[in-house]
């Protein structure tokens, strides 16, 4: 794997995480929370990931796993990434209690009030850097595999991470009292993205091979697939704008069905 691929992968990697930082910005100087940009942009995430994971990463991933181990075998291995994949996060999620768990989303209006959002910093940040650990290995290793597969994955985290930027930002002034910190500590919280990028590079890197890049495909769909229907839809549900998501939805399916078929 040339040098310029893995430079590429780690940028990609840096701007998906480092866009908490954006989300944090809203939340300290709107003073309202455009819940139609939010509801439109969580489910064109999700719409993005759900395409790209059932149509391009486990189908070629199959296709990869089954020239290797023949049809059964290479399924079997194929429904173990999946799951796999689906299980770790699903396990970060359930070990983070939900009053401190990014994935659940708050708007800009709990900056007055809701006392009960308050929580250390540090807490807030070691919460913020478990969530977007593997995150940040799903992107880096797409990224290693093929680019027309990493920039819609990045874009789709990156819009995702833009309220899950509000979510830190809110408890964290609350914390400090300070919006200056409230928006460094959300936007430093992102580097966990690109540090999961450093081990994804030190770890897996050299043992890379093709039954590896299969199954970390389809490790990376189940991420990809958990977080769309656990995190963004139903956050766009919160924030009351059922059928705007659902047309966001269909616009990313859309456009990456689209895009992909340019690049056939």
């Amino acid at each position: 794997m040339d040098n310029q691929t893995i430079l590429i992968a780690f940028l990609l990697t840096l701007f998906a995480g480092l866009s908490t930082g954006i989300g944090s910005a809203i939340a300290l100087i709107a003073k309202r929370t455009n819940t139609n940009f939010l509801s439109f942009a969580l489910g064109l995430s999700a719409g993005v990931m759900i395409y790209i994971s059932f149509m391009e990463m486990l189908p070629h991933s199959l296709k990869m796993l089954s020239e290797i181990y023949g049809e059964k075998t290479g399924a079997l291995y194929l429904l173990l990434g999946l799951f796999g994949g689906i299980g770790l996060i699903a396990l970060i999620d359930f070990l983070v209690p939900e009053s401190e768990n990014p994935h659940e989303m708050h708007g800009v209006e709990e900056m007055k009030g809701h006392k009960q959002l308050k929580r250390a910093g540090i807490i807030t940040a070691i919460t913020i850097a478990i969530h977007n650990f593997p995150e940040g290995i799903a992107t880096f290793m797409s990224a290693t595999g093929s680019l027309e597969i990493a920039i819609p994955i990045t874009i789709a985290i990156a819009i995702h991470n833009i309220p899950e930027g509000i979510a830190v930002s809110v408890p964290i002034y609350h914390a400090t009292g300070s919006r200056k910190k409230a928006f460094w500590w959300s936007f430093s919280s992102g580097l966990a993205e690109p540090l999961g990028a450093v081990i994804a590079f030190l770890f897996l890197l050299p043992f890379w091979n093709e039954t590896l890049n299969a199954v970390i495909l389809s490790i990376v769909a189940g991420i990809m697939i958990f977080i769309s229907l656990d995190e963004l839809l139903p956050s766009a549900q919160k924030y009351g704008k059922h059928h705007l998501s659902i047309i966001g939805v269909v616009v990313g399916m859309a456009i990456m069905g689209v895009s992909l078929y340019f690049f056939i």
